[in-house]
C-alpha cells in the first residue's frame, strides 16, 4: 500500500498554517518539526516511508508555505511557534504523538513536552539540540554576538546567512559526495528567506533562541522522570550541531539509541533511506502501529 500525502491548510489564532499529513487519524501520530531555513519540504522523502502512522508536518509562521507577517505585525519567539503547533495539533485532533525534530523544531518541540509531558511519547532527533555541549562554537558565534549586542556589524554579518551560498553550505558541509544533493532545496529555502521583511523575522528568531538553552535543564528532568525513548540519528560533520549533543542524550534517558552519520545538517537529503530505516524500527519498539 502506498503513502499518499496531503497538503493541506488550517488557520490558528487567525494565521494560515501549511502542513503534510499522511495516514489517517486513529493511527498513532508522529508529529516531524522542522529547522532553519527550511520548511516541511526537508520531510517530503520521509513521510512517503513512514506508512501505519498518521504523520503531520507543519511549515511554522514565517516559513515555507505558512503566513508570513512581519516582525512588526507578529512578535515571533519560539514560544510563539510552539503555541501555533500546539494549537494545530489540538484542532487536527492529536493528543499523544512521537515527535521528529530537526534544528528550530527541536526547541520547538521541548517546549511541547515541557508544557504537557503525557502528549510526546517518543523522541526522534536529526540534528535537533538539547544539551549545552551540542553547539559548535564556530557555527553560533555569530548569533551570539547579536545576541549580546545588536549592532550594526552584528546584524550585517549575520544576514550573510540568508545568501544562496550561506544556504547551500548548510547543505554540502560534511557530505562526501555532494552530487546526491539535490539543488532545489538550497534554492527553495532561499526563495522563502528572499522574501520581503523576511530577514527581519530570521533575526528575531536568531535573537530569540537565547531562550531556548535556559529550558534544558526542564528538558532533562523530563527525559529523566519519564525515561522517553529517544532516537538520535545525527550528521556527524554538522556545522552547527556536533556529535556530543547526539550522545548526551543517552545520559538523561535509558531507552536513548544514537547513531552517528557521515552527514551533516541535513542527514535526510545525503542518507535518508538510512534514516528512514532506523525510524521505522525505533517506532515498532516504542510506538507500534498494532
Amino acid at each position: 500500500m502506498s503513502v499518499v500525502v496531503h497538503h493541506r491548510y488550517a488557520t490558528v489564532e487567525g494565521h494560515r498554517l501549511f502542513y503534510r499529513e499522511a495516514g489517517s487519524a486513529d493511527l498513532p501520530a508522529i508529529v516531524l518539526l522542522h529547522g532553519f531555513p527550511t520548511s516541511s519540504f526537508m520531510f517530503r522523502n520521509l513521510i512517503p516511508q513512514l506508512e501505519g502512522y498518521r504523520v503531520i508536518a507543519p511549515d511554522h509562521l514565517g516559513f515555507g508555505l505558512s503566513d508570513a507577517p512581519s516582525a512588526d505585525e507578529f512578535d515571533y519567539s519560539f514560544d510563539a511557534l510552539a503555541d501555533l503547533t500546539a494549537g494545530l495539533l489540538k484542532q487536527l485532533g492529536v493528543t499523544r504523538y512521537a515527535i521528529g525534530v530537526q534544528d528550530y523544531g527541536a526547541p520547538i518541540g521541548w517546549r511541547l513536552a515541557i508544557r504537557d509531558p503525557d502528549a510526546v511519547v517518543a523522541v526522534i532527533s536529526q540534528n535537533g539540540n538539547g544539551y549545552d555541549e551540542g553547539f559548535v562554537a564556530n557555527g553560533w558565534q555569530g548569533i551570539w554576538d547579536y545576541q549580546r549586542e545588536q549592532t550594526p556589524e552584528n546584524e550585517a554579518a549575520l544576514r550573510g546567512a540568508f545568501t544562496l551560498e550561506a544556504i547551500r553550505d548548510q547543505y554540502v558541509t560534511g557530505v562526501e559526495d555532494e552530487s546526491v544533493l539535490s539543488p532545489d532545496t538550497w534554492h527553495l529555502d532561499h526563495a522563502f528567506l528572499s522574501r520581503p521583511g523576511n530577514a527581519e523575522v530570521q533575526l528575531k528568531l536568531f535573537l530569540n533562541y537565547a531562550t531556548n538553552p535556559p529550558l534544558y535543564p526542564a528538558l532533562h528532568e523530563w527525559l529523566r522522570t519519564r525515561q522517553v525513548p529517544v532516537l538520535a540519528a545525527w550528521g556527524k560533520y554538522d556545522p552547527f550541531f556536533g556529535p556530543d549533543g547526539a550522545r548526551a542524550f543517552a545520559r538523561d534517558s535509558e531507552n536513548a539509541e544514537i547513531h552517528l552519520f557521515e552527514g551533516g545538517h541535513f542527514l535526510l537529503e545525503s542518507a535518508g533511506d538510512e534514516v528512514a530505516a532506523l525510524i521505522r524500527e525505533f517506532l515498532a519498539k516504542h510506538l507500534p502501529t498494532a
